[in-house]
């Protein structure tokens, strides 16, 4: 098992990011129907967008085990999206967020990368809840994060510009 490996759900390996998996990154973020929903423009990411934000996970993860994680699946092996937890800005919480390849949307891997990183972060941190958003108009984003449980709090424009329906999980009372 590698070092960068965090945890497996039933079809997915959720682990760390290297530098030389770039590229992997590109072609996620690059892709305008992944992208669309991620920044006011919706403009796919450049390769230095996608190198910023790969440099700032690995540092989350090295630092906090936190940070989007590559998402694979265990049957092939095949790069699929990403998922994991970055640090909301303005409030410092924990920010659950995901992107898979359009040819993985409906197949419910978001929603078990989701669940799984939901389990992952009361076991493994003292974090008292999480947070996760997406763009109004994103359902099938905003339906993952009802289905793994999290409670509807706001309305607000994140950081990027958009307008977002806020959630919230807190930490179970026996967890």
């Amino acid at each position: 098992m590698s070092a960068l490996h965090l945890f497996e759900t039933d079809r997915l390996v959720l682990s760390g990011w290297r530098m030389d998996q770039l590229d992997d990154l590109v072609a996620l973020h690059g892709n305008p129907n992944v992208s669309r929903y991620l920044t006011v423009s919706g403009d796919p990411w450049t390769r230095e967008q996608a190198e910023r934000a790969l440099q700032g996970w690995i540092e989350l993860f090295e630092s906090r085990r936190l940070g989007k994680l590559r998402l694979t699946r265990k049957s092939d092996g095949k790069f699929i999206g990403r998922a994991g937890y970055g640090i909301y800005p303005p409030t410092g919480e924990p920010e659950l967020g995901y992107a898979l390849f359009e040819d993985h949307h409906g197949a419910g891997y978001a929603t078990e990368a989701a669940a799984g990183l939901r389990d992952w972060i009361f076991r493994e941190t003292g974090a008292p809840h999480f947070i996760g958003f997406a763009d109004t108009r994103n359902t099938p984003s905003l339906a993952v994060l009802k289905k793994i449980g999290m409670e509807e709090t706001h309305i607000e424009t994140e950081p990027n510009g958009l307008k977002c329906q806020f959630h919230i999980y807190r930490r179970p009372a026996n967890g």
